[in-house]
């Protein structure tokens, strides 16, 4: 189930947006994306850090990995690391386990989203469950949420 959070909000903002249904729960970017028929570039993950101790939330491609060294010299925090899913899952209500909406101004988290998003017209993510994925536009998203957008992702090889 969608979170509902998540879908009272971007109704209440009135923004369009298309649920993508899966045939069963799917855990991995490449699963998911395979399973629903989009571009691991167009299908974003949600990766949780701690910055200098405060939960932040990383927003990128799903085929990308967050640069740890370089995030930490963009933003000038002495400590970036990942946060464990023990560290973070009751702060996501409603939400299945690593199955949260990149929407951290929703949960009173920063947002650090990846300059690689802007090759991307339309984004799809997880939106609470392994189960459906929520396909909008990427301008909405940088509007709804106004993440600080740096270039800290890269393509492994």
């Amino acid at each position: 189930m969608i979170a509902t959070k998540l879908t009272a909000y971007l109704d209440a903002q009135g923004v369009p947006y298309e649920v993508i249904e899966q045939p069963g729960p799917v855990y991995t970017a490449q699963e998911i994306a395979a399973a629903a028929h989009i571009s691991g570039k167009q299908l974003v993950k949600t990766v949780m850090l701690w910055l200098d101790g405060e939960l932040v939330m990383a927003v990128l491609p799903a085929a990308y990995r967050v640069n740890l060294a370089r995030l930490q010299r963009m933003v000038g925090a002495k400590q970036v690391k990942l946060a464990s899913e023990a560290e973070f899952r009751t702060r996501f209500p409603g939400c299945q386990a690593g199955a949260m909406p990149p929407f951290g101004n929703l949960y009173e988290l920063p947002v650090y989203a990846a300059q690689n998003l802007a090759d991307q017209i339309e984004i799809a993510f997880c939106a609470g469950s392994h189960t459906e994925l929520v396909r909008m536009a990427l301008a909405d998203f940088i509007h709804l949420v106004q993440p600080e957008v740096l270039d800290f992702a890269w393509l492994p090889a």
